[in-house]
């Protein structure tokens, strides 16, 4: 079976919420298509196909011929999308500036010179361009949908202002049919330009929102460098980074940006890897070393080799992975989809039963009412409101979460995120630190200088041992200035630690074992303190000659200093908080008391946290999981959602619906906030939408006007239009302003 490829390809000339129904539902149908989903606010279709049944060149040229247009093309489409969308934006801009400078003398003689001599002529005149020129894109447009059998805002547009348009030319032309009737000609010119800049106005305004929806991909695409040097030959090469390949030796100086993952070669540095982790002190960087793109080199120059580039580096596949979540659907959208497919034919038949009814009711006396209602119901239901109420919203909620360190797989994601009502936290790297480290020194001796050569002797020692908490033993002394002055035997003792000899004495370090080897007898006092850090969940080394005890300590995994705070932060937030940990019970009951948990269990294998999680959702709870995203990858699996505790390199990043890329256990209810607000924005735009054209359009109709004679001008059911779509992305675009 041929492996299936999921592609995210921008797509030009969509104008509203059923043109992406339409690509959406064409690219569906072909041979080799598994799945298809168009974004509006993003302009992208996401596509998973099987490329040995059908290429992106097939998908586009489908697309192509219901008149719109993909950008298939592999170097930085991205940046070919944006440069587009930038031509569109300056030719709609000229399109609007000029729409309204013929509108508006159009719109000064109806309303204070009707009257005026040769008025209408020269009213027609002046709608030529609006209607040919500067509005011609709608006739264009409609007209290819018409051809394939669709129908989009483009028609709606195209139609009314049509309408208005023929139905005063004629008026204008042959005035004198209405006279032998009786009836006044009435022209309409102002109506059709006025529509065409208004709905031009909001198109106009609606872009450069939209804009800034997608602000969050720009300045992730913007941590890489365009260019790098290559060291070829002996000389270096400035090349673009598309052209950098795995194993290129690559110079990277103080203050640059990593062009590319790989590893550091040559030279000593710092490096700021906040962008991508989020922690805020530089990394140290010796050879062997892994530096990853867009990281910053702080200090001193060093040349890398090239391992990951193009889309295989980090920062390549979050900004996927970015992509691919604002490009997805949350389930509240499906609403939302269902009505725009078949609200353009719905509205075509409202405007045309307007136009009949109101024939009937008031007979050919009223047909001018009954033209201007039809086109009133034609220009105020554009779906652009209900087609950008979600994935605007969505689009700044997962782009301000990836700013923050909070990387969101997919919509549905960030939907379920905000019904958690429990969270079950792993112990180990997620509240506590996730690496062992001296908690605890004693001595048994007070001579300082004895002291500091004993320090000089186990740091040597421990150097040598492979054993983690060695690692920790060593780390700490460096710390408190333990220096390595060589020893003249070393072993390694299987399940109690290691012996070493300095001079003439034999030392060791170890366990309880150790004690017992020896024959060391312990104190009341020491008896003391190892049951202290017992109840610590504390490991207890020991440190000593023959069998005299010279000092012991505790080594443990240290509770992270904000996971007290993230903790308290979910409780205020009403969310039952539990732990699971492999770990004894006494470690447990230590790091709970800590940091005020409740509900935990010690010692439990991976099933055993599954079935934990099973249990809490028979019991009626929503239950997002919070671990490492491998050795809980049965609980994370089980779990409604489930949340990987990273910085950016683990494979978590690939498999959790939610990744919090640094260490920081805040971002957790930060990233239950922001869900919050985002599928609050989504309601609230969904509501207004369906609001304003369950409103909007009976009133375009005319219902109000037989109780109260009020009716919508054609000019004013326009501006409602433009002011509908630009609305509904402002308030989306308050969330990117607000804190969380």
């Amino acid at each position: 079976m041929a492996q299936q490829v999921t592609k995210i390809y921008p797509v030009l000339e969509m104008s509203c919420a059923v043109c992406a129904m339409n690509v959406e539902t064409l690219v569906r149908t072909l041979p080799g298509i598994h799945s298809a989903s168009v974004n509006f606010a993003s302009a992208t279709l996401q596509v998973c196909f099987d490329p040995d049944r059908i290429s992106p060149d097939k998908i586009r040229q489908a697309v192509q011929e219901i008149g719109y247009d993909l950008i298939i093309e592999t170097d930085d489409p991205v940046r070919r999308q944006e440069e587009a969308q930038k031509r569109h934006y300056l030719a709609l801009k000229r399109s609007t500036l000029g729409a309204w400078l013929f509108s508006l003398p159009v719109l000064i003689l109806a309303m204070f010179f009707p009257d005026l001599p040769g008025g209408k002529w020269i009213m027609l005149v002046l709608s030529l361009p609006v209607i040919f020129l500067f509005g011609r894109t709608f006739y264009l447009n409609g007209w290819r949908q018409a051809l394939h059998g669709h129908a989009n805002m483009d028609t709606l547009v195209a139609l009314s202002t049509a309408i208005a348009f023929l139905f005063s030319l004629f008026n204008t032309l042959f005035p004198q049919f209405w006279h032998h009737r009786g009836l006044e000609p009435h022209v309409y010119y102002e109506a059709a330009c006025v529509i065409i800049a208004f709905v031009l106005l909001g198109k106009l305004l609606e872009e450069r929102a939209k804009g800034n929806t997608s602000s969050a991909i720009r300045k992730l695409m913007g941590l890489q460098p365009p260019t790098a040097r290559v060291i070829r030959e002996g000389k270096e090469t400035e090349l673009p980074i598309g052209a950098l390949r795995p194993g290129d030796k690559i110079s990277v100086r103080p203050g640059e940006k990593i062009p590319v993952d790989g590893i550091l070669q040559e030279g000593y540095s710092f490096v700021d890897e906040s962008m991508i982790s989020g922690e805020p002190m530089p990394v140290s960087k010796k050879p062997g070393a892994t530096v990853l793109a867009g990281t910053i080199n702080q200090r001193g120059s060093f040349v890398m080799e090239a391992v990951k580039v193009g889309a295989d580096t980090v920062l390549a596949r979050i900004i996927t992975l970015v992509q691919q979540a604002q490009g997805s659907k949350a389930p509240v959208q499906r609403i939302a989809d269902r009505i725009a497919s078949v609200f353009v034919p719905s509205v075509l038949g409202l405007s045309l039963l307007t136009l009949i009814l109101w024939i009937a009711i008031g007979g050919w006396e009223d047909i001018s009412y009954a033209v201007l209602s039809a086109v009133s119901v034609l220009v105020i239901a554009c779906p652009c409101a209900l087609g950008l109420a979600t994935p605007t919203a969505l689009m700044v909620g997962i782009g301000k979460g990836a700013e923050h360190q909070i990387l969101i797989k997919d919509a549905a994601a960030l939907e379920q995120l905000c019904n958690v009502n429990t969270v079950v936290l792993d112990k180990t790297g997620t509240l506590t630190e996730g690496h062992p480290s001296v908690t605890r020194w004693i001595w048994m001796e007070e001579n300082q200088e004895l002291i500091a050569h004993y320090r000089d002797l186990i740091y040597t020692a421990e150097l040598k041992s492979e054993h983690p908490l060695g690692s920790a033993i060593a780390e700490y002394l460096l710390e408190n200035g333990a220096q390595n002055i060589g020893i003249h035997s070393f072993e390694s003792v299987t399940g109690e630690g290691i012996v070493f000899g300095h001079e003439t004495t034999r030392y060791w370090i170890g366990n309880h074992r150790m004690l017992e080897t020896y024959q060391v007898k312990t104190t009341p006092e020491t008896e003391t303190h190892i049951e202290r850090f017992q109840m610590q969940g504390a490991s207890t080394f020991f440190f000593g000659t023959d069998d005299k005890l010279i000092a012991l300590g505790a080594v443990s995994d240290q509770v992270k200093p904000t996971s007290f705070e993230a903790i308290a932060a979910l409780r205020k937030l009403h969310i039952e908080v539990h732990m699971l940990t492999g770990d004894n019970k006494y470690a447990a009951a230590w790091i709970v008391g800590e940091v005020g948990i409740d509900h935990y269990q010690a010692e439990v294998l991976p099933s055993d946290k599954e079935e934990y999680i099973r249990r809490l959702q028979q019991e009626g709870k929503v239950v997002a999981m919070v671990g490492d995203g491998i050795n809980d990858s049965q609980a994370l699996a089980r779990a409604d959602v489930s949340v990987a505790m990273g910085k950016g390199t683990d494979i978590a990043m690939e498999v959790a619906m939610v990744t919090l890329m640094n260490s920081d256990l805040m971002l957790l209810p930060k990233a239950y906030t922001l869900s919050k607000n985002t599928v609050r924005l989504i309601r609230q735009n969904l509501f207004w939408a369906f609001i304003y054209n369950i409103i909007g359009i009976p009133v375009a109709a005319g219902v109000l006007f037989p109780l109260w004679g009020i009716s919508l001008n054609p000019m004013l059911a326009s501006a409602a239009m433009a002011f509908s779509s630009v609305s509904v992305v402002m308030n989306s675009l308050r969330l990117k302003w607000s804190k969380f």
